[in-house]
């Protein structure tokens, strides 16, 4: 294969990555451009000047750790490994594209557009009861929205390069995808494990290890996490001591008593993990949870909240959007911008509250409570976080309040 097709991206965590065609590919479409106008932290740069980075960066971040570690895996295999239960080219490039395009579903200002759907489920439940729209905003998750997406993104013809052996592996022989490669990316984008009629059940008994590369559900352990930790803590300007080097290197397959295929690591790597946790929670406590962030995030969710039903795409409003991948295409960060940039009347309460936050009159604080343990489990359903609200607010002098609920994680 002609080595100019490829593309070599110099990545501000990662240093120079080499990208193969097929990626090239998917990269180069409006789907994955889409990444560069999406905060990877969302209301965070409002706070952290640094944390400028996108989910493009990230998704490329993802796309290049997925492929270090699959080979590695590979390069492991035992000789005498049954065929049926040896890495493809094919499984490769398939954990590959899932890393890169596992977060193409992503909407305005990152999980923070998962709040704001939610938000306006219940508003809607409120005002006209429940209905198939409300339960789909209640239940929309990015990672399903990303598969949707990258059907969107083959769509225009890398489907049918795929499936004809337009691509070639590193011995120049024909990638040919079948149908249930499609449905192997999309169980490793959104997550998930093999249905019973899944085309994947031989793949997943056999090679199970290869669905805890992108987003792990079993240890929480994956290369996600492994390009954001690090990322998020170059940009703004925290030091991570753990090395991914090392996990790609020391990670091993390993087969339980039960017969399952896992991927696990050296005992002597245990404080490098314990780095990887260490990092998530740093991240929380003084970034993600940081009372002018969680502020200016609230003034965010309130400005879409406040635009719904009056700003438009393509003739859509903001939660019939979601529903349309051609018109989700034009939902990003740049939502604010265009707000502001509107002279309709209807949207006057949503640019007064940009203004807000462009003159810094955020919202204050103005009160708070730890629970112990003990006392959270109570707390799970939005019910009941409501009903505690309600009682604490009467408490405090009357005006307008948002309540918020934080979790400073440490574990997967």
């Amino acid at each position: 294969m002609a080595t100019e097709r490829y593309k070599i991206f110099n990545d501000s965590v990662h240093g120079h990555i080499k990208m193969h065609p097929l990626l090239v590919d998917i990269i180069d479409t409006p789907e994955f451009q889409r990444l560069r106008n999406i905060k990877q932290m969302g209301g965070i740069y409002y706070v952290f000047p640094g944390a400028c980075h996108n989910r493009f960066e990230h998704s490329l971040g993802v796309g290049h750790l997925a492929g270090e570690l699959v080979r590695s895996l590979k390069a492991q295999q035992p000789q005498e490994v049954q065929e049926a239960e040896k890495i493809t080219s094919i499984d490769m490039f398939c954990v590959q594209i899932a890393g890169l395009c596992h977060d193409l579903g992503h909407g305005p200002f990152s999980l923070l557009f998962e709040e704001v759907l939610k938000e306006l489920a219940e508003r809607m439940v409120s005002e006209t009861g429940e209905s198939e729209t409300t339960e789909a905003l209640k239940n929309w998750k990015h990672e399903e929205q990303s598969g949707k997406m990258f059907n969107q993104l083959i769509k225009n013809g890398i489907k049918e390069k795929m499936k004809n052996g337009h691509y070639k592996d590193e011995h120049n022989e024909g990638l040919k995808f079948q149908d249930k490669d499609f449905e192997f990316i999309h169980e490793l984008i959104e997550g998930t494990r093999p249905s019973t009629d899944s085309l994947n059940r031989e793949r997943h008994e056999r090679k199970s290890y290869l669905y805890e590369i992108v987003a792990n559900k079993e240890t929480g352990i994956d290369v996600d996490k492994m390009d954001y930790f690090s990322r998020d803590c170059h940009h703004v300007g925290m030091k991570s001591n753990f090395s991914h080097e090392r996990y790609v290197m020391f990670a091993r397959v390993c087969t339980n008593k039960k017969n399952e295929k896992h991927i696990c690591t050296r005992d002597k790597e245990a404080i490098n993990m314990y780095e990887l946790f260490h990092n998530r929670y740093l991240l929380h406590y003084n970034v993600c949870q940081h009372r002018v962030k969680v502020a200016i995030e609230t003034m965010i969710v309130d400005v879409l909240l406040a635009a719904e039903g009056h700003f438009k795409l393509d003739g859509k409003t903001i939660s019939e959007a979601v529903m349309v991948p051609k018109t989700y295409l034009k939902l990003t960060d740049d939502v604010l911008q265009e707000i502001m940039r509107s002279t309709d009347n209807s949207l006057k309460t949503a640019r007064k509250i940009i203004r807000r936050i462009d003159k810094r009159k955020i919202y204050k604080f103005v009160g708070g409570k730890i629970f112990q343990k003990k006392d959270v489990k109570h707390l799970d359903s939005a019910e009941n976080r409501k009903a505690v609200v309600k009682d604490w607010l009467e408490l405090i002098q009357k005006g307008s309040t948002r309540p918020h609920k934080s979790k400073t994680l440490w574990g997967p």
